[in-house]
């Protein structure tokens, strides 16, 4: 296994520390070799001696992925692009894509942290890992790729797409861990069964997914049908990839690797640092990223902290799994709906499929919440009266849970599009 005992178990005094001095560190260091922090830091009146103590982090003001894109595509990058050896950029919603650059030691740093993740799913150099994630511009595969063979592991770059090859792959290869997009592992799960094939033929231990949020409900879904320990794992490319955190076999909230990355939860709108065990939006400081250090930046996802011992033995914080993004979040009558809340009312019900998706229309000024909920094969074929009761229960689960009232309709197995990527959860058709 890779264990940095000396990072993983450290007491809290020795930790805000080490923080404080790689704060102090980075702060100077965007200052002097960033124009756009300077600005932003002199129209706020701060100075990187400014800075002594780890709680004056909230002196700083925040970055947005907005004024990410108002610096492409180098604006951002504390170094000159002879010691950058890694560009990578975000996909985005709409127009150019965020781009990060890393030097050499922030590949090493992101192996560690990706190593670290791996290890705290019992994976080692014994292991067989599978990653499923897409490689090239997008960091989830070679983030992956390097953490998994630091950790000495055998690597199989397998990337997204062709189901039926993955599986093959699975079966003979004999993969142990398996990387993708929760979604994903629910597609390979539905194709194993559909391709006649028993989990027994398979070693598939544990799997490590992120990318898109999930609950709980959905958790135990994979792991039922896969037969595996199901682990959350947390980054984005803003900040390095993935690797910034990630649950242990305790499952109790992810470990952030907080010797690197300095976390903070704030309210979405007012901006407030708010205490440890509230929700709210997580802002991450890179404390040893050298390319593209970003100082509290806001990453939309709402969470909490939590600064216990975990079982595992393990002190880093954990944050608890994502709720959903604050600019993601659906307001619908005034009322936010995030599509993991969706979700885990349609699991938690059963007899339906764990595919859905959110449809959002307008009519006579009025917003009409419409889920499309994939019915199982059991179901499908049940008689009419059975189906209705069915959308019934969900509609009124729905409404007690988003306090919001949403038509309820069920359809075909396999009609919702699938994905081997991100999953397409929400149709926002208003013109807001």
């Amino acid at each position: 296994m890779y264990w940095n005992k000396l990072i993983e178990t450290m007491g809290r005094e020795e930790m805000t520390e080490l923080q404080t001095k790689r704060l102090r560190d980075t702060v100077q260091r965007v200052y002097r070799q960033v124009p756009f922090y300077r600005n932003k830091m002199k129209a706020v009146g701060v100075l990187p001696e400014d800075i002594t103590e780890l709680d004056d982090v909230r002196k700083l003001p925040f970055i947005t992925k907005q004024e990410m894109r108002d610096n492409y595509p180098y604006g951002l990058f504390a170094v000159p692009l002879t010691e950058i050896v890694r560009i990578h950029a975000s996909s985005g919603t709409t127009g150019k894509p965020t781009v990060v650059g890393y030097t050499k030691q922030d590949i090493d740093i992101w192996a560690e942290v990706t190593a670290r993740a791996f290890s705290y799913s019992g994976a080692s150099k014994n292991s067989c890992i599978q990653i499923a994630y897409g490689y090239g511009l997008f960091t989830g595969g070679l983030g992956a790729h390097y953490g998994a063979e630091l950790l000495g592991a055998s690597v199989i770059p397998v990337s997204t797409g062709n189901t039926a090859r993955q599986i093959m792959l699975m079966k003979d290869f004999g993969t142990t861990v398996l990387a993708c997009t929760p979604s994903y592992a629910l597609f390979i799960a539905d194709t194993i069964r559909e391709m006649g094939l028993d989990l027994s033929e398979f070693k598939l231990q544990a799997g490590v997914f992120g990318a898109e949020p999930w609950s709980e409900n959905m958790r135990r879904e994979i792991e039922a049908r896969l037969g595996i320990k199901a682990l959350d794992i947390y980054g984005l490319s803003e900040i390095i990839g993935p690797g910034v955190a990630c649950d242990c076999l305790c499952q109790d909230g992810l470990h952030i690797s907080e010797d690197h990355f300095y976390p903070e939860i704030i309210n979405p709108v007012t901006g407030e640092v708010l205490p440890d065990g509230e929700k709210g939006e997580l802002v991450i400081t890179t404390i040893t990223k050298e390319g593209m250090p970003m100082v509290r930046y806001r990453t939309r996802d709402l969470t909490m902290l939590n600064r216990s011992v975990c079982d595992c033995g393990r002190t880093l914080i954990r944050m608890g799994k994502v709720l959903g993004r604050s600019d993601d979040m659906l307001i619908i009558r005034g009322i936010n709906v995030f599509p993991s809340q969706v979700e885990s009312v349609l699991l938690s019900i059963g007899n339906t499929s764990p595919h859905y998706q959110l449809i959002v229309d307008r009519e006579d000024n009025l917003d009409i919440l419409t889920v499309l909920v994939e019915m199982n094969e059991e179901m499908f074929s049940d008689e009419v009266r059975g189906l209705e009761g069915l959308e019934q229960k969900i509609k009124a689960a729905l409404s007690n849970v988003l306090q919001i009232s949403a038509k309820v309709r069920l359809v075909s197995p396999k009609s919702i599009e699938r994905s081997e990527g991100k999953a397409k959860r929400v149709i926002d058709n208003r013109n807001i």
